[in-house]
């Protein structure tokens, strides 16, 4: 579709902030975030670049948007992927979610690690709701509530790191990465169930 085209296809629907953020969204995704601006999106929507500022407060608004709508993604597909399941699958099944929903969109997902969200409500809680369901995932361990609380942020940690190295091509040849995932998943419950397992006394040590 060219120029003339986008302003025609414009002028039939009026602008706002959600096209815009959807338009930058499928860029980030298609071409990497660190290929996003707000010229590359005004062109796509084929519109001058100050028109956006109606819409959106900046690139650092728009950054933060697409942040927002990563986590979101992440903490519904994760929600999906643990219906029906409990313990070791669940975990499983989450993690490889997480893979998945990197793969799918990796450029909003690298924005989550672009933006602070300390201090802004609508992020932290946009985090707790990951965190929310990974505990929930958990449900199957026979776990106390503050254990529950440090596995499921295990889990964020490992999983993130994973797929965030995944994504960069950090795990090179010749080791199979989804046999290393299977792995870590393995090491995860593995401690998990020693958690569960093992009195508060004696992982304190003798006294």
């Amino acid at each position: 579709m060219n120029r003339r085209q986008n302003s025609s296809t414009t002028a039939r629907t009026p602008l706002d902030s959600a096209r815009v953020i959807a338009t930058a969204a499928r860029i980030a995704d298609a071409e990497g975030l660190d290929r996003l601006t707000l010229t590359r999106v005004a062109d796509e929507l084929g519109v001058r670049q100050p028109a956006l500022y109606r819409h959106i407060g900046g690139y650092d608004d728009l950054l933060r948007s697409l942040s927002l709508r990563g986590r979101e993604i992440l903490a519904q597909r994760l929600a999906d992927a643990a219906v029906g399941l409990s313990g070791d699958d669940s975990v499983a099944a989450v993690g490889h979610a997480w893979r998945q929903m990197v793969r799918d969109h990796p450029g909003i997902y690298a924005a989550t690690d672009r933006y602070p969200c300390a201090g802004d409500a609508e992020l932290e809680a946009a985090v707790e709701w990951v965190l929310a369901v990974l505990g929930q995932t958990l449900r199957g361990y026979d776990l106390t509530d503050e254990d529950r609380v440090h596995a499921a942020r295990a889990l964020r940690s490992a999983f993130h790191g994973f797929s965030h190295l995944e994504s960069g091509d950090g795990h090179p040849l010749p080791h199979d990465p989804e046999d290393t995932f299977d792995h870590l998943v393995e090491l995860l419950c593995a401690g998990i169930h020693r958690l569960s397992r093992e009195p508060e006394m004696s992982r304190e040590g003798p006294a």
